[in-house]
């Protein structure tokens, strides 16, 4: 449940701690005073979207705090432990916007995506809003409801996934049945270019060392008869070489009687360069013994080449790839002339995933059967005790021409509202009043199964009043017996069932405005609802209602 909230510099809320306790917690206030302010930054906590218009006016940045105990909550300490966030029993959601719109959540002191964060949150907070109503009008949305009543939403889930599967799989088997003549001409072809490229047997690093030998062998001539001469210059000449005239200037050097630090560099620099010169003809000679002259090995090096070129250029690849462009042909037909046996495993797996979606759609559909019946009688027996004795409410399951990924069947929630009437859509509906109310007992009920510590009832009681108002009071603080519950509220009847009073107020001075939020005493709690009954000017009867309707006689 949720145990503190912390909001600094967020909308007109300048510093706000507020520890919250279990059981019913109504949240009240004048219109416009920022009742729905710490609705809004738990909401940031539950990775909704945040802009730079969150951040108070003069403030660099927003930041929300959020403390959970979810000792109870094994999905939550599961969903933690696997993204390695745990911490004992304690959760700290921590949200911080900039001035300047960017935004950085964190989970017990980690930095977290925000998508992570929003999927987090749908284990600690259920915001039931005056937008219920809208999303009642779609029947998309009655499924849902229907197998969040049922327990179903897991199973849901699965169904949807395994749907998906199955229908990938059947489009791939599709497009490998329909290829016919296209596919036998594709093997064909490839068979073609496997025999050319086979035959050409062209090997991995062969082209750089044919193209260095053509190069080799097609000056021969020349390498043999320059090399000769540069070992004679070098090395080998018979009267002066380099080597030669270096060891003669090393030995006048050393004949020198006061050798200098000068001399003794310049006969460092002359050896080395004898060295330098002895090692280069010695690699001249070593190479030039593995140069030959030879037409015939030139000629065939050379039709070798051209036959690389020209296969390169048919298949329009670059020649240094043609043998990885072979390895992959190679593997288009193997592809290919397996694909029978692959069309028969595919045919067998799509109907394995049919059978399996088949029997798992069915499985669902007798559950949201049951729970409908239940749901039916249940939201029925709330809308009767909130004044729409003759409304019967009826939750449709119709089956699909087709499978879908939502199941075998059609969810839709009908409602007769007067005796001898035909059931119809919500939407059809014209009564805003009814409509707030059929709502109102449709939340209840499928809150009662959700499974959400805390859940949050913003201004649901909107075009409710009087006695039936009183009934909603009680129908909250009942569901709080198993829930942390949250109420913003307009009616005093609904707000005198809370276990905790929490109040909104807003006051400005000359550059700001400020809202505050106080837990409200005993007698502070009299008055607030005498306010609520009796508007501006509290009278001593308004006061005395008050006290009658929290119990305070």
């Amino acid at each position: 449940m949720l145990m503190q909230l912390t909001i600094r510099n967020y909308a007109i809320v300048e510093s706000l701690d507020l520890e919250l306790k279990s059981g019913m917690t109504v949240v009240s206030g004048e219109t416009g005073a920022g009742k729905s302010i710490m609705l809004d930054a738990l909401g940031l906590t539950l990775g909704y979207r945040a802009d730079s218009g969150s951040v108070r006016h003069g403030a660099e940045r927003a930041e929300i705090i959020a403390s959970f105990n979810i000792e109870a909550l094994h999905d939550a300490k599961q969903w933690l432990k696997e993204q390695d966030l745990d911490q004992d029993n304690e959760c700290i959601i921590r949200r911080v916007i900039t001035r300047e719109g960017r935004s950085r959540s964190y989970i017990n002191g980690q930095p977290c995506p925000l998508n992570a964060l929003k999927e987090f949150g749908e284990y600690l907070i259920a915001i039931h809003g005056q937008h219920e109503h809208q999303r009642l009008l779609k029947k998309e949305h009655h499924r849902e409801l229907l197998d969040q009543f049922a327990n179903q939403t897991t199973q849901a889930q699965q169904i949807k996934s395994l749907y998906q599967h199955w229908q990938k799989k059947q489009k791939h088997l599709e497009l490998l049945l329909n290829q016919g003549d296209e596919h036998q001409a594709k093997v064909q072809l490839l068979s073609y270019q496997m025999s050319e490229l086979d035959q050409l047997g062209m090997l991995s690093g062969e082209l750089s060392t044919l193209e260095e030998e053509q190069k080799t062998l097609s000056q021969a001539g020349d390498i043999l008869q320059n090399g000769q001469l540069v070992l004679t210059l070098t090395t080998e000449g018979e009267q002066e070489n380099c080597s030669q005239i270096l060891t003669n200037s090393l030995h006048l050097l050393a004949e020198l009687k006061n050798q200098t630090p000068v001399i003794d560099q310049i006969s460092e620099l002359l050896n080395s360069a004898q060295i330098q010169i002895e090692e280069a003809s010695q690699e001249l000679r070593h190479y030039l013994d593995r140069v030959e002259i030879n037409p015939e090995r030139l000629i065939n090096t050379e039709e070798r080449l051209t036959s690389i070129y020209d296969i390169a250029r048919k298949h329009r690849v670059a020649p240094e790839t043609l043998p990885a462009f072979h390895q992959q042909l190679q593997q288009e037909l193997d592809s290919l002339q397996h694909s029978d046996d692959a069309l028969e495993q595919l045919s067998k797996e799509v109907d394995s995933l049919r059978t399996e979606y088949m029997k798992a759609a069915a499985k669902l559909g007798k559950a949201r059967t049951k729970a409908a019946i239940q749901i039916n009688k249940q939201i029925n027996e709330q809308l009767h005790l909130l004044g729409m004795t003759s409304a019967c409410f009826i939750a449709t399951l119709t089956i699909n021409d087709k499978p879908q990924a939502s199941g075998l069947e059609d969810v839709e929630f009908l409602i007769s509202t007067n005796k001898g009437q035909l059931a119809r859509p919500l939407a059809k509906i014209a009564s805003g009043g009814e409509l707030s109310r059929i709502s109102l007992a449709i939340q209840v009920i499928t809150a009662q199964c959700s499974t959400t510590p805390t859940l949050i009832f913003d201004e649901v009681d909107v075009g409710i009043g009087g006695a039936i108002a009183e009934v909603v009071g009680r129908m909250l603080r009942q569901l709080g017996e198993r829930a942390q519950i949250m109420c913003v509220t307009h009616q005093p009847q609904v707000a005198s069932q809370g276990n905790q009073h929490l109040f909104v107020s807003k006051r400005a001075d000359k550059e700001h405005t400020h809202t505050h939020i106080n837990t409200l005493s005993q007698e502070d709690r009299i008055q607030e609802i005498a306010r609520m009954l009796g508007g501006i000017d509290v009278t001593q009867r308004s006061i005395d209602h008050a006290k009658e309707m929290l119990g305070y006689n």
